[in-house]
């Protein structure tokens, strides 16, 4: 019966403290940017390049969200409330 209380990665959370699930942005980004430029790009020579730049579009991009999420939430809705 132990087996049952192996870690099933897709029923449950991943084991990451409060402060670190971000972290987990960087290879998700990598991962997406790798398997969409191997499908889209024609000349392979440019793979590498393409691959860091989606990537860094990607996170630049989050990053950008997360702030404006972040002043909506925190500095206008507090505005609206009042």
């Amino acid at each position: 019966m132990s087996w049952m209380l192996a870690y099933t990665p897709m029923l449950d959370p991943m084991p990451l403290r409060h402060g670190t699930w971000w972290l987990t942005l960087l290879p998700l980004a990598l991962g997406i940017s790798i398997v969409y430029k191997a499908i889209k790009i024609d000349d392979m020579r440019r793979y590498p390049k393409q691959v860091a730049m989606m990537t860094t579009q990607i996170v630049v991009v989050m990053i950008m969200l997360a702030i404006g999420i972040q002043i909506v939430v925190g500095w206008v809705e507090p505005l609206l409330s009042s």
